[in-house]
C-alpha cells in the first residue's frame, strides 16, 4: 500500500531519512547505535499515530491482526510492549498462548487460534502464533513431521479466508544476528531483572539455530503469499528495529491522522460546604 501523505516522520523513523554520520555508520558495518534522545523522539511521533489508528479502527470497524515471530531474544516482546504503551487495551488486545492442554492437543490446529482474532473495531497482535507448529513445534519435536508439513499445506488458505472475512493480516518476523543472541542470553543469566525470561526451552532453542534455520526458510516458501506476506526486520538495534516496524505497520493501514480539536476545561464546581473530613486513614510510606 502506498504510504499517504500527513503521516509525520514516517520516512524518517523508517530508516529512509537523508543519512546522517550516525545513521550510515561506517562503511564496513551496520549504523551506528541509535541514541536514546534521538529514539524518544520518533517514538514519540509514531505514538501519535498509533492513536490516530486506534481512532480510526473504532470508528470504521477496521479488523486488524499483526503477528510477530521470530528467534529467542529478537525482541518481539519489547516492540509489541512499545506499540501498546499509548494505546487503548480495549482497542489493542495482545494474545500470547501458553502450552496447548490435552484437550486443545485434541482439536483442529488452528481451532485454539480462531477464538482471539480481531471483531470490528479492534487490533490483535499475537506474541507468536499459529506458525508455532512451523518453528518451535517442529524444531522440538512437539509434533510430527507429517503434521508440520500439513500445517504449511493448509496456512495459506487459513490466511486467505481471513482476508475474505475483513480481516487486515500482518506477519513481521524478527531476525537476530548469532552473536547478538548470544550477548542477549547472557545478560539475562547475570541480570536479576531478566532471569525471569530465561527458559529450559531457551537454552535447547540456542543450540539448535541451524535447525530454527531451516524451519524459518521452509515457513518462508510455503506461506509468504501475494495476500499474506512476510515482512522481515533485523533488531540488532532494538531502537531502529522497533521504529522500523512501527513505521511500517502505520504504513500498511488506510487510517487517517486526527483532526486537532480545541478542548477547554470546564470550570470545577463550587466546594458547596464541603471540607475534608478528619478520617484515620492508612497513608503509605514515603521513602523517596
Amino acid at each position: 500500500m502506498a504510504k499517504k501523505k500527513g503521516k509525520p516522520k514516517q520516512n524518517e523513523a523508517a530508516g529512509q531519512a537523508p543519512p546522517t554520520a550516525e545513521r550510515e555508520g561506517t562503511a564496513d558495518g551496520p549504523p551506528a547505535k541509535m541514541k536514546r534522545k534521538e529514539y524518544e523522539r520518533e517514538m514519540r511521533v509514531l505514538h501519535g499515530e498509533l492513536v490516530a489508528m486506534q481512532e480510526w479502527v473504532k470508528s470504521t470497524g477496521a479488523k486488524i491482526c499483526i503477528v510477530f515471530e521470530g528467534r529467542d531474544t529478537a525482541g518481539k516482546g519489547g516492540t509489541i510492549k512499545r506499540i501498546t504503551e499509548r494505546v487503548s487495551p480495549r482497542v489493542f488486545r495482545v494474545v500470547a498462548l501458553p502450552a496447548p492442554t490435552e484437550r486443545e492437543k485434541s482439536q483442529m490446529y488452528i481451532q485454539r487460534y480462531v477464538p482471539h482474532l480481531p471483531a470490528g473495531g479492534e487490533v490483535v497482535i499475537f506474541d507468536r502464533s499459529w506458525y508455532n507448529r512451523a518453528g518451535v513445534e517442529r524444531v522440538m519435536g512437539f509434533c510430527k513431521p507429517e503434521e508440520t508439513e500439513r500445517f504449511l499445506e493448509l496456512a495459506p488458505a487459513w490466511e486467505k479466508a481471513m482476508l475474505d472475512s475483513g480481516i487486515l493480516l500482518l506477519k513481521y518476523w524478527l531476525e537476530v544476528s548469532p552473536q547478538e543472541q548470544t550477548r542477549r542470553l547472557e545478560s539475562r543469566i547475570h541480570d536479576p531483572r531478566k532471569i525471569w525470561k530465561l527458559s529450559a526451552m531457551d537454552l535447547k532453542s540456542y543450540s539448535r539455530w541451524y535447525d530454527y534455520s531451516r524451519a524459518r526458510d521452509a515457513m518462508f516458501a510455503a506461506t509468504d503469499t501475494a495476500w499474506a506476506p512476510w515482512f522481515v526486520a533485523n533488531t540488532d538495534d532494538k531502537k531502529r528495529g522497533r521504529l522500523n516496524i512501527i513505521s511500517h505497520v502505520l504504513s500498511q493501514v488506510p487510517y487517517k491522522p486526527l483532526a486537532h480539536r480545541d478542548i477547554v476545561l470546564p470550570k470545577r464546581q463550587r466546594p458547596g460546604g464541603y471540607t475534608d473530613p478528619d478520617l484515620p486513614l492508612r497513608h503509605i510510606p514515603t521513602p523517596f
